[in-house]
C-alpha cells in the first residue's frame, strides 16, 4: 500500500512537472523540495522526476522555474548526482536572471556540504559571482564565500570596493553577512587606527592619486587612514539606522572592531535604540553592551537610565542591565547607582536580588570610596528576612572583609551571632572560613562556634563540614588549650563520614597537625600552611574575558567558541599593498569597432555585467512587503498607487521601452573614437534592454489633483540580450530625445563659493567622451567683484566616480559666464558623484545627484518586436500600478508628455488607441 502511494505520487508530479502551466511546475517542485526536507530520497522515489527537473526546467524560459529546479537539484542529498549538479551550477551563475544566480549562489553551499572535494570547481564559480553588480546577489555569494572558502582573500581584493558601494542596496540578511566578511577583511588589510599618533581625514582620498614612492610612509610618519579603511566606515555607517536589528548589530561590531577610539559613540544611540525591541534581541545586545562598557566606559555613561530595570524585565535582562551599571560605576555617579540598587535588593525575584548584592560588592571593590558605605549596608541586610538575600550577603562580606579584616572584627562578631539563624549552606561554610582565617581577632568566639558545629557536624553539607575541619585545624594550632578535645572529636567524625572527599581532608588535616612518630617534616610546617595570608578576592565582571570573540557571535553569546567561529586577526604591524584593491581598466577580448561587425562575446562576459537594473527589479518585487525601499517611499509621497497584479481587469494604457546606458569597465579606445552614425554606435555598443509596463486604471470619479508622474510609477522590467543576437533580431535604431528640460540644477551657490556659482543640467544627448558616461552642461559664472583663475575639477573623487573634467579655464571675468560640457559614469546607480570644484586659490565641494530617467537613452523599434520581447517578461519581471487621473491627462499627448519629461525614452508607433508603447 506504502509503494502504491509512492507511485500514485510520482505519477502526479511527473504530469505537473510536464504540464504547460507554469504554476503546476512551480507547485510540483515545491512539493518535491518540502518531501526531501522530511526525509525522502528523491533518487529512489521520484526517479522520473529527478531526471525531468535536470533535463527540461533547468532550461525553462520563466526564471521562477529554472530557480525552482536548480533548488530541486541541490536539495537531493545523493552523491551520484553531484557532476549534474555541478553543471547545473555553473550554467545557473551565468543565467540572465540575477533571481537565479542567487540560487546557484545558494546551491553552491549545499554541493559543499555534500561533496567537499568539489571545493575548487565551487570556488572558480564563487570567483566569477563575486564580480556580479547585482544587489540581489551580492548578499548570496558572499555567504557561499564564507561557507566554502573564508581564508581565500584574494578574491575579495578586486571587489572589496564594488561590495563598499553596493552595501546600503543590499537586502538586510545579506548585509550581514557581508558587513562580518569585511570586518575580517580588513583585520588583514589596514594598520591599527588605534594609535596616539593618528591622523583621521574622512576627505582624504591621497593615497589613490599618490605615486608609488609617496605612498612608502616611514615608520616615523604618523598614522594616517587608509581611504579604503575609510570607505568602508562611511558606507557603513547609514546602516545603523536600518530597521533590521541584526544589521545594526553588525554595524556596531565592525565600528568597534575596526573605527578610531574617538568614533565609537555614534554606535551607541543605535545600541541603545534596539533595547525597546522584543527580549531575545535585549539578551544579545545587552551582552555586547556589557563587553563594550567595561573598556569604554565613556560610551554608554550618558545614557544610563536606560539600563534602569523595570518590573516587567525577564530575570537575565534584569541581571545583564545590572552587569552593564556596576560598569559604568564611577565616583561620579555611584551615590545615584546605590540607591537603584537598594531598590533591586527589595525585589520579589530572588535570583535578581542575589546579583544585586553581588554588585553592590564589585562596586565596594572597585571603588574605594563607598567601601565603607556598602559593607555597613551589606551588614544591615544581614537582619533581612529572607534567606537567600542575608546568604548573599554574607559571601559577599566574606569577601570585602578579607580586604582590611582587622577593621572589621566587629562584623565579624555580630556575623557569629546570626550563625544560628542562617540556614544556607554556603553562607554558613563563608562565616566558618571567617572564623578560622581571622579567629585571632575573636579568640574568645571561634571557639564556641566551633563546639555548635561539632553538635551538628553529621547533619551539615559536605561544603559546611569541610569548613568545619578547617575550622577545628586551625584552632587547634592558635588556642590548642580550648580546642584540643574538640578537634580530636571532630577529626573522629570526619573519618567515618559517608564523603569520601570528608574522609581524605580529615585524614591529611590529622597527620598535619597532630605530630607522631609516622609524620614527617611537613607537620612542622603546619602552621605556615594553614595560616598563610591569603590574597584578597578579586571581584570582576562575567563579561571582561569575552572580547577574545569577536562581537555578535554565536561565540561570544556562549563564551566558548562555537563550530565555524573564525577568528579576527590581529592588525598587521604594515599594511600590505593597497595597489590589490584597484581594478585594471582591460579592453575586453572581443571588443565592439565602430562601423565593423563583431564576434559574440563569452557567456562569462556577457553575464558578469549585472547592472543596477536588477536590483531595481528586487526592489520592485519587494516593495509588496518593504517600506524602506527607496522606490516605494518615492511612489507613495508622489500618488496613492496601489498594486494590481490583474491586467485584464483594467484598462491598458502605455507601454514604454528605452535602452540602458551600459556601465561597464572603462574603454579608453571607445573615448577616442567617434561613432558614424548614431544608429550604428547604439546597435553595437548597448548590450542592456530595459522595459517599462504602467498599467493605468481610470476611475469613475476623477482625483482633481492628480500627480501623474513617472516617479510615481516605477515598475522594472529588466532583461539582457546579446549585442550580436540583438541586432539580428529586432531592429534596433537609436533615437534623438523626445523631451530635453531646459531648467538647471544648482551645483554651487555663488555664496558658498566665494562669487562663483556653478548649474547644471542633462543634455540627454550620448555623451562623446564615452558610451557610459552620462552628458552634462555646466554653466559657470563669477558673481563677485575680481576674476577667478584656473577654474577647474579637482582630480580628487570621494565616490570613485569615473568624470571627464572639462579643461581648466583661463579666467573668467566678474559678471561674466561660461559654458562647459562634462560627462560623468555613475554606474548604473542614483547615488551623488562627489567631486571638488576648484579655483586657483579655492576648493568647493559639490556633488551631482541624477535622476533615474536621466540615466537612459531613447531607442526605437517595431511594435512587432517590442511585442515580442515583452511576452518573454513574466512573472517576477512585470509589476502594475493603479493610479487616477483627471480627464484632461487621459489624451495619449499628456500621457506621453508625462513620461518623456522626467524620463529619457522613446515612443513606439502604437496601432491601437489605449495601448502606449
Amino acid at each position: 500500500m506504502l509503494n502504491h502511494c509512492f507511485l500514485c505520487r510520482n505519477e502526479d508530479l511527473k504530469e505537473m512537472l510536464e504540464s504547460s502551466k507554469e504554476s503546476l511546475k512551480l507547485e510540483a517542485m515545491k512539493r518535491i523540495v518540502g518531501l526531501i526536507a522530511k526525509g525522502k530520497n528523491a533518487s529512489e522515489l521520484f526517479p522520473a522526476v529527478v531526471k525531468n527537473v535536470a533535463s527540461k526546467n533547468i532550461e525553462d524560459p520563466n526564471q521562477l522555474i529554472r530557480a525552482s529546479a536548480l533548488r530541486v537539484l541541490s536539495s537531493i542529498r545523493v552523491p551520484i548526482i553531484v557532476p549534474i549538479m555541478m553543471l547545473s551550477i555553473k550554467e545557473a551563475s551565468t543565467d540572465l536572471s540575477p533571481y537565479v544566480r542567487k540560487t546557484a549562489a545558494h546551491a553552491i553551499q549545499k554541493l559543499y556540504s555534500l561533496d567537499p572535494d568539489q571545493k575548487e570547481h565551487l570556488i572558480e564559480v564563487i570567483e566569477k559571482l563575486l564580480k556580479d553588480k547585482s544587489t540581489l546577489v551580492a548578499g548570496s555569494v558572499v555567504m557561499a564565500f564564507e561557507e566554502v572558502c573564508p581564508d581565500r582573500i584574494d578574491l575579495i581584493h578586486k571587489n572589496y570596493r564594488k561590495l563598499c558601494n553596493l552595501l546600503v542596496d543590499v537586502e538586510e540578511w545579506g548585509q550581514v553577512v557581508i558587513i562580518h566578511m569585511l570586518t575580517r577583511y580588513a583585520r588583514t588589510q589596514f594598520v591599527s587606527p588605534w594609535r596616539e599618533d593618528a591622523v583621521f581625514d574622512e576627505n582624504s582620498e591621497k593615497a589613490f592619486y599618490d605615486s608609488e614612492e609617496e605612498r612608502r610612509v616611514d615608520q616615523s610618519k604618523p598614522y594616517i587612514m587608509d581611504p579604503d579603511h575609510r570607505l568602508l566606515l562611511r558606507n557603513t555607517k547609514p546602516l545603523l539606522q536600518s530597521r533590521n536589528t541584526a544589521v545594526v548589530m553588525a554595524v556596531s561590531q565592525l565600528y568597534w572592531h575596526l573605527a578610531p577610539k574617538h568614533e565609537l559613540s555614534i554606535i551607541t544611540k543605535s545600541l541603545v535604540r534596539l533595547l525597546r525591541s522584543h527580549r531575545e534581541v535585549q539578551y544579545i545586545v545587552l551582552q555586547n553592551i556589557a563587553t563594550m562598557s567595561i573598556q569604554r566606559k565613556g560610551m554608554f555613561e550618558p545614557f544610563m537610565k536606560s539600563f534602569y530595570v523595570r518590573s516587567t524585565d525577564a530575570t537575565h535582562i534584569k541581571t545583564l542591565k545590572l552587569e552593564i551599571l556596576t560598569n559604568l560605576a564611577n565616583e561620579a555617579n555611584i551615590s545615584t547607582i546605590l540607591r537603584e540598587f537598594q531598590t533591586y535588593v527589595k525585589s520579589q525575584d530572588k535570583a535578581f536580588a542575589a546579583a544585586t548584592i553581588q554588585a553592590i560588592g564589585r562596586c565596594a571593590t572597585n571603588i574605594s570610596e563607598v567601601t565603607d558605605t556598602c559593607l555597613n549596608g551589606l551588614v544591615l541586610l544581614l537582619s533581612n528576612r529572607d534567606e537567600t538575600v542575608v546568604a548573599e550577603s554574607v559571601v559577599v562580606i566574606k569577601k570585602l572583609l578579607q580586604t582590611q579584616p582587622s577593621q572589621h572584627s566587629d562584623i565579624i562578631k555580630h556575623m557569629a551571632k546570626l550563625f544560628d539563624n542562617i540556614t544556607v549552606s554556603m553562607a554558613r561554610a563563608s562565616i566558618l572560613w571567617l572564623m578560622g582565617e581571622y579567629c585571632e581577632h575573636v579568640p574568645k568566639i571561634a571557639p564556641d562556634v566551633l563546639r555548635k558545629m561539632a553538635k551538628t557536624f553529621t547533619s551539615e553539607e559536605d561544603i559546611v563540614k569541610l569548613q568545619t575541619v578547617n575550622l577545628a585545624a586551625k584552632l587547634y594550632l592558635t588556642n590548642s588549650k580550648q580546642t584540643k578535645l574538640l578537634t580530636q572529636y571532630i577529626l573522629n567524625l570526619g573519618k567515618y563520614d559517608q564523603s569520601y572527599d570528608i574522609r581524605d581532608r580529615t585524614r591529611f588535616i590529622r597527620q598535619l597537625i597532630v605530630p607522631n612518630e609516622k609524620s614527617g617534616a611537613l607537620s612542622k610546617y603546619a602552621r605556615r600552611i594553614l595560616m598563610a595570608p591569603k590574597p584578597a578576592p578579586v571581584l570582576q565582571s562575567a563579561f571582561k574575558d569575552r572580547d577574545r570573540f569577536q562581537l555578535g557571535t554565536l561565540s561570544h553569546s556562549l563564551n566558548s567558541q562555537a563550530n565555524g567561529y573564525l577568528e579576527l586577526s590581529d592588525w598587521p604591524a604594515v599594511a600590505p599593498d593597497q595597489s590589490v584593491r584597484i581594478v585594471e581598466v582591460v579592453e575586453p577580448a572581443g571588443a565592439p569597432v565602430f562601423g565593423k561587425s563583431k564576434p559574440g562575446k563569452s557567456d562569462e562576459k556577457f553575464y558578469s555585467d549585472s547592472e543596477e537594473e536588477e536590483e531595481e527589479e528586487e526592489e520592485g518585487s519587494s516593495s509588496e512587503d518593504s517600506s524602506s525601499s527607496s522606490s516605494s517611499e518615492e511612489s507613495e509621497s508622489e500618488s496613492e498607487s496601489e498594486e494590481n497584479s490583474d491586467d485584464s481587469n483594467k484598462s491598458s494604457s502605455s507601454q514604454s521601452d528605452s535602452e540602458k546606458k551600459k556601465k561597464t569597465l572603462k574603454n579608453k579606445k571607445l573615448q577616442q573614437q567617434k561613432p558614424d552614425s548614431k544608429d550604428r554606435y547604439w546597435s553595437h555598443a548597448v548590450t542592456k534592454f530595459f522595459l517599462m509596463h504602467i498599467v493605468l486604471s481610470f476611475s469613475n470619479q476623477f482625483v482633481a489633483n492628480c500627480r501623474c508622474s513617472l516617479l510615481c510609477l516605477y515598475v522594472f522590467l529588466v532583461c539582457q540580450f546579446d549585442t550580436v543576437s540583438w541586432h539580428v533580431r529586432v531592429s534596433l535604431q537609436a533615437s534623438s530625445p523626445v523631451f530635453v528640460p531646459e531648467t538647471s540644477r544648482e551645483l554651487l551657490h555663488r555664496m558658498t563659493g566665494k562669487g562663483l556659482s556653478a548649474q547644471y543640467r542633462f543634455t540627454r544627448q550620448p555623451c562623446i567622451y564615452g558610451n557610459s558616461m552620462v552628458s552634462l552642461q555646466l554653466t559657470l559664472s563669477n558673481s563677485s567683484d575680481q576674476a577667478l583663475e584656473n577654474i577647474h575639477i579637482s582630480e580628487k573623487s570621494s565616490t570613485g566616480r569615473d568624470i571627464h573634467r572639462f579643461n581648466a579655464s583661463g579666467g573668467l571675468r566678474p559678471q561674466a559666464s561660461v559654458t562647459v560640457s562634462m560627462g560623468v559614469d555613475f554606474n548604473d546607480s542614483t547615488q551623488a558623484a562627489n567631486f571638488q570644484l576648484c579655483t586657483k586659490e579655492d576648493e568647493f565641494s559639490v556633488s551631482i545627484q541624477p535622476a533615474v530617467g536621466e540615466l537612459l537613452l531613447p531607442i526605437t523599434m517595431s511594435e512587432a518586436d517590442f511585442t515580442k520581447e515583452q511576452s518573454k517578461l513574466v512573472g517576477m519581471n512585470e509589476s502594475s500600478a493603479t493610479i487616477t487621473m483627471t480627464p484632461e491627462n487621459v489624451s495619449s499627448q499628456s500621457v506621453n508628455r508625462k513620461v518623456v519629461s522626467v524620463a529619457n525614452l522613446g515612443v513606439i508607433p502604437s496601432s491601437q488607441e489605449n495601448i502606449h508603447r
